[in-house]
């Protein structure tokens, strides 16, 4: 009863069991239900946070998926990838674990000084193809649609120059209210850019994911103490990741 009744519903707690197992006439503990539990191969784990998919969002990425199953690699060596996203100063980015004694906890070199709101952030867009890292840029302002075609307009074609794309080289972004925008679309249009079409709602496919997790688990290890420091270190180690 206890496993077909998870099974049915992972979200039932060890309390609602103890009490319908009562209901039913039998008597039995937390720790009975987790160890039997847990013969079955179930243990409690937190529930992940994913996109919120109607069914015409599982349409569309399983269409994605069905039209690319069976793209050659070359194909996606000629991809551009680009994001963004924001870094703050001080905060989770900067979590990391230290080895200490008992009762140590609040040495100095054992803590991470926190401030409010994470003392700063800065919002970074970047681009990467197989064959590198493309351009990084620090978002000075609050990014509308005209900015974004400014920062397209600056930097994506150098970064295609700079990595020695292939003639007919494609271009992702997702579907961002400022990247569908009718005018963007327009530019793309006559600047000849061919634009990958991007499911909607969609998990982290785009793969420059990696490279922000990259540069958000090696910059705070260079402890920025101030907003110029930290861009500083954004582009430093931007540069330093290899095509591999």
């Amino acid at each position: 009863m206890i496993t077909r009744t998870v099974s049915k519903n992972p979200r039932t707690t060890q309390g609602d069991l103890v009490n319908d197992l009562q209901r039913a006439g039998t008597k039995v503990t937390k720790a009975n239900i987790s160890n039997t539990l847990r013969r079955q191969g179930l243990k409690s784990c937190s529930a992940r946070r994913v996109p919120l998919l109607k069914p015409v969002h599982v349409q569309a990425r399983l269409k994605f998926a069905r039209e690319h199953l069976d793209d050659p690699e070359e194909d996606w060596e000629n991809v551009i990838w680009s994001d963004e996203t924001k870094i703050e100063l001080f905060g989770k980015n900067s979590t990391r674990r230290v080895w200490r004694r008992k009762n140590a906890e609040l040495h100095p070199k054992n803590t991470i000084p926190t401030v409010k709101h994470g003392g700063g952030n800065i919002m970074l867009w970047g681009c990467f193809s197989a064959k590198g890292p493309g351009r990084l840029i620090c978002v000075k302002e609050r990014m509308n649609g005209a900015m974004y075609r400014e920062i397209l307009s600056d930097n994506l074609l150098p970064s295609a120059r700079a990595l020695k794309m292939k003639r007919g080289w494609v271009f992702q972004h997702d579907n961002d209210p400022k990247h569908t925008a009718r005018a963007t679309k327009e530019w793309l249009r006559k600047k000849h850019f061919k634009v990958l079409e991007w499911p909607s709602q969609s998990p982290d496919l785009n793969t420059i994911e990696n490279l922000w997790r990259e540069l958000k688990v090696c910059v705070p290890q260079r402890q920025p103490q101030n907003i110029a420091a930290l861009e500083k270190i954004c582009m430093e180690e931007w540069a330093k990741i290899p095509a591999t």
